[in-house]
């Protein structure tokens, strides 16, 4: 099997234009108390161009491009990129992809994009009210306007764009609200990321160290987050309307991951995948990360200017954590009939007791389950098609 590996690379580190409330990643400013560039410098970025390609043994090589907020890099900063990647690309095709929160975007923006076939994610959490709940500038103001704006842009100029909703507390009580708000908007592809923060205890807050995601003493979610009875809500909510009118027209991730896994095919999102590993962070400065959940001191997998992309994925430190999600799999995991389909979810998320005194379950693991029961027969339908050689998007001509 051909080796790949996905680098989410943060090009101006954690830095933000906004402040959205419930953002896990403005915390990491505290790992480099002493950084003064404000982005990646052109020795750290050609030294990630070549080495990411030289990872991949396959013909095409994704550069993902997130933040923070990866427009403060600028222009310039991406148009030496894509020069660099047409030197080092050895005859790959190179797909560019950023995560924005849009307020950047002009025409300037959208016209690069297009020339470069930039495939754009913008973040927005449905209408005015709903988004602007926790996504705000830093003076506290709505951000609403100016994602819409660049959405508009966007499809003016033709630029291939996603949108990326982050269920919390409030928005997830609204799932159609929020589906037809993102429709209605143009966007054909979607993905719903359930928020799941937790408050750091305070005794352990003096040192950033003390407080690794894998923490398994006393905890609490925070207000923003939802419990996983929300999102099987949500997301069986959405997948009756999606499957009877929307289904071939609209992607969604969640509902495209489950498709593929019952086919026996790979998972589509990395929190399903049967291990970890595949998935790095890579810092401003060039450290890497094992996962972007996991940017940490004491899951720094190491630096590009000391070592390589390749050497890093391969290397021990970074197999000791991928297979540390299938080994410490919660007793319930190991015989629960959609094991196949999850794994546990995110090591991240495992903050649940289990039953049994043993590892962690996921803390949306319920709600996994409760909607993996209720799309089940839909999938073997979709399935049969499938073998049969049939569209599985003619299930809705199938169903009332």
């Amino acid at each position: 099997m051909k080796k790949s590996c996905h680098v989410m690379a943060k090009p101006t580190g954690s830095q933000c234009n906004i402040n959205c409330d419930y953002c896990f990643y403005l915390e990491k400013s505290h790992l480099y108390p002493l950084r003064k560039s404000s982005c990646m410098d052109n020795a750290t970025l050609d030294l990630f161009i070549q080495q990411q390609i030289d990872a991949q043994q396959t013909d095409e090589v994704i550069f993902a491009w997130q933040g923070g907020e990866p427009t403060l890099a600028g222009i310039d900063f991406f148009s030496r990129a894509r020069t660099l990647q047409k030197k080092y690309a050895k005859g790959k095709r190179i797909i560019n992809t950023l995560q924005t929160n849009g307020v950047l975007i002009n025409d300037k923006w959208c016209n690069f994009f297009r020339e470069h076939n930039f495939l754009i994610g913008i973040s927005i959490d449905g209408d005015e009210e709903l988004h602007d709940c926790y996504r705000k500038t830093q003076a506290g103001k709505s951000t609403h306007q100016q994602v819409l704006k660049a959405i508009r842009k966007l499809v003016d100029h033709e630029v291939g764009f996603n949108t990326l909703t982050v269920l919390h507390d409030v928005n997830v009580q609204h799932p159609l609200r929020v589906y037809n708000y993102l429709k209605e908007i143009g966007s054909t592809d979607m993905q719903f990321i359930p928020l799941l923060e937790r408050e750091a205890r305070s005794d352990l807050t003096s040192d950033y160290t003390w407080v690794p995601p894998d923490f398994q003493g006393e905890t609490k979610v925070s207000a923003q987050s939802i419990t996983p009875d929300d999102f099987s809500k949500f997301m069986k909510t959405i997948f009756y309307h999606w499957l009877r009118r929307d289904i071939g027209n609209i992607g969604i991730q969640f509902f495209e991951h489950i498709f593929s896994v019952w086919c026996k095919l790979p998972a589509q999102i990395c929190i399903f995948a049967e291990q970890c590993g595949t998935a790095l962070a890579l810092e401003m400065n060039g450290d890497v990360y094992h996962c972007d959940h996991y940017v940490y001191p004491q899951y720094k997998a190491g630096n590009i200017h000391s070592d390589s992309i390749m050497n890093i994925r391969d290397g021990q430190n970074n197999t000791n954590f991928a297979i540390a999600k299938s080994k410490k799999l919660a007793n319930e995991c190991q015989v629960c009939e959609f094991k196949f389909a999850c794994y546990g979810g995110c090591p991240k998320h495992r903050i649940t007791p289990s039953l049994s005194g043993g590892e962690n379950l996921n803390y949306f693991c319920s709600g996994y389950k409760a909607f993996f029961h209720y799309a089940k027969p839909y999938m073997l339908m979709m399935k049969s098609l499938w073998d049969n050689g049939i569209s599985p998007t003619e299930i809705k001509n199938l169903i009332l």
